[in-house]
């Protein structure tokens, strides 16, 4: 038996059988124009003076957790910074789910972390469809939820875009009040801040709403989250933490980040690309080598393509964007919103299969 075989008898059953999150950037596909990760396209260059990294650095740091307390509208001991919403996914699934025996409900299609994290510490999946989150009453949600321990609503919704309605949010958290934890992930909240539900946190002690300093504030490479919930909530959660999560210099950047000042920048931002955004849609509505393309919030728009070979000639032309399989078809695409040259760069690829389609039409004609 060669040592890899040796090691491998050593795995938990749910391990060995584990797949992993397949995230955009492992892919490593080559390219010049980087629109498959919904990062955002402003970078920022920190101002930031550090003398004290010989000394561990503070669990959680207060500056930091005052101001997104202060931004989010919530008192400081309902904010918990951790490595990513990522980190807030495992932590919630740590602390509240007994391996083999649990589950979580999930709303498919959506964002993957969920499932592996479940997969990870053996939970069990209560697939739902997002069909049913979006068109079913609270009474059928709840019902079908049964008797999963946390409910993870992504909203806006990766890879979709769809939202939960506010209302449905607060319905549902309420409906399984002392059953369930609703897990409210705002990952794309600041591209619809009116839709979030941080406002209910203060309503209902079975509710979590994930944040990131990942998308609408551009520091994806800092790996920055925010769980938040009512304090008894996050008690335990406390507990279950690594003793030092948070960098010196993550923390120095974040605060900076949430600085008054650049939380106006980012809004600004924001605008933009949603602008942005809502010229993109135009184009792919109009290009013959679309089908469909779903409406929805986020930094990113998702679409499907009348001929997935349509992907390839993109790669070809140094222009990478996110292809997967959705509703079991694998002809689907999500783009990114970049910045107006990026953008122009999906334009000249649309007008390219366009002008092929017409081409083509018109030999067969």
């Amino acid at each position: 038996m060669s040592d890899n075989s040796k090691i491998t008898t050593l795995l938990p059953d749910n391990i060995a059988a584990l797949t992993a999150y397949s995230s955009a950037k492992s892919e490593k596909l080559t390219g010049t124009t980087w629109l498959n990760a919904n990062e955002s396209p402003y970078s920022r260059t920190p101002n930031i003076n550090l003398t004290d990294l010989n000394r561990y650095p503070d669990p959680q740091p207060q500056q930091v957790i005052t101001r997104y307390a202060c931004y989010a509208n919530l008192e400081p001991e309902q904010v918990l910074m951790t490595r990513g919403a990522d980190e807030g996914i495992e932590l919630l699934v740590r602390t509240f789910c007994s391996p083999a025996k649990d589950s979580i409900a999930l709303f498919l299609p959506t964002y993957g972390m969920y499932k592996v994290t479940a997969d990870t510490h053996n939970i069990a999946i209560n697939g739902l469809t997002q069909e049913l989150l979006l068109k079913g009453t609270v009474d059928e949600i709840v019902t079908a939820v049964a008797d999963s321990k946390l409910v993870f609503i992504c909203n806006p919704n990766n890879p979709t875009g769809s939202m939960t309605s506010l209302d449905k949010i607060r319905k549902i958290t309420q409906q399984l009040a002392g059953k369930a934890i609703v897990v409210v992930d705002e990952a794309y909240i600041e591209f619809c801040p009116e839709q979030t539900a941080a406002s209910l946190i203060n309503e209902f002690c079975n509710l979590v709403v994930l944040r990131t300093l990942s998308k609408a504030f551009a520091l994806a490479g800092l790996r920055t989250g925010f769980t938040l919930a009512n304090s008894e909530l996050l008690a335990p959660i406390r507990k279950v933490i690594a003793p030092y999560p948070v960098s010196t210099v993550v923390a120095s950047i974040a605060a900076d980040a949430l600085s008054s000042d650049n939380i106006a920048s980012m809004r600004r931002q924001v605008t933009i690309l949603n602008s942005l955004k809502a010229k993109l849609k135009s184009w792919l509505e109009q290009s013959p080598a679309v089908i469909k393309v779903l409406s929805g919030e986020g930094n990113f728009v998702t679409l499907k393509l009348k001929d997935k070979q349509s992907f390839n000639i993109a790669l070809e032309q140094g222009l990478v964007m996110r292809a997967f399989t959705l509703y079991g078809e694998n002809d689907w695409l999500r783009i990114s919103i970049g910045n107006e040259q990026e953008l122009e760069q999906v334009k000249i690829w649309l007008d390219g299969l366009s002008l092929t389609s017409n081409t083509v039409e018109q030999e067969l004609s």
